[in-house]
């Protein structure tokens, strides 16, 4: 089984350039099923209802989030009511939507989790036992794939250690950075510490470099927008043993 896993898509530029190049990407290694993080897809940040019907369109059967996905409160009955658009499960229940997706093909169910870090971030629920909990639940499903949506790579590898053999991959989202250890754990769990962004080329994690440059040298609140120019997509592709759900393969994609 091929699983492609997209990096943050980041405004309007970004979901321009993920419907140009993502229906090639799945023909050309036969995907099975898309995952694409989501969460700042709008224009400024936070997804907008017309955004996630574009990432949908364009070819993604599960969009994740992260700590911008409630930026946007005309995306709470969104999240409500499509399950295949989903927020970190260590949110307090009460919050709209699910952390968890079960993805079905007939012969198989692919179970996608979203979850999101606690260090350096919001003092949300243990993604430790949230993970435990949802894996439970789904009754340990044999291909799972988690977004873990996290500021600190420690965290984001303890988490895989912590799930190695018993989740199919762990993939990092948040930095907009792509890393390069993508490697297969011990017990046959994917991993890849971020899998990068989907945005402007030139660009600080897809803002316009002069506004970045004000913010952290002048110290004083900007107005941040998504830069102009070419795009590139990171992604990072996932090959599944059919009978184990295990990793075979880790492999990063990035077009421009």
């Amino acid at each position: 089984m091929k699983i492609l896993c997209v990096g943050d898509v980041v405004g309007s530029a970004g979901c321009a350039h993920l419907r140009k190049t993502l229906p090639g990407i799945k023909r050309l290694y036969g995907v099975d099923v898309c995952i694409v993080n989501g969460e700042n897809a709008a224009d400024g940040n936070g997804m907008t209802p017309a955004a996630a019907e574009h990432i949908l369109d364009s070819g993604a059967d599960v969009i994740t989030g992260g700590n911008h996905t409630f930026r946007r409160r005309e995306l709470y009955d969104v999240l409500d009511k499509n399950p295949a658009l989903l927020r970190p499960a260590n949110y307090p229940p009460s919050a709209p939507g699910r952390g968890l997706c079960m993805v079905d093909r007939g012969r198989y169910q692919v179970a996608v989790i979203n979850l999101i870090g606690v260090v350096y971030m919001e003092p949300l629920a243990c993604p430790f036992d949230t993970l435990d909990r949802l894996l439970r639940e789904a009754g340990n499903p044999r291909f799972c794939v988690v977004d873990f949506h996290a500021e600190a790579t420690a965290e984001k590898k303890a988490l895989a250690y912590y799930a190695d053999g018993r989740i199919s991959a762990l993939v990092g989202t948040h930095t907009h950075v792509q890393t390069a250890d993508e490697q297969i754990l011990p017990q046959g769990t994917g991993f890849l510490t971020d899998v990068g962004m989907t945005g402007p080329l030139h660009s600080v994690l897809g803002v316009k470099p002069e506004q970045s440059i004000a913010k952290m040298h002048g110290k004083l609140p900007v107005r941040f927008s998504t830069a102009e120019g070419p795009c590139r997509m990171d992604a990072v592709l996932l090959t599944l043993d059919d009978a184990s759900g295990k990793a075979v393969a880790v492999e990063r994609v990035n077009v421009q």
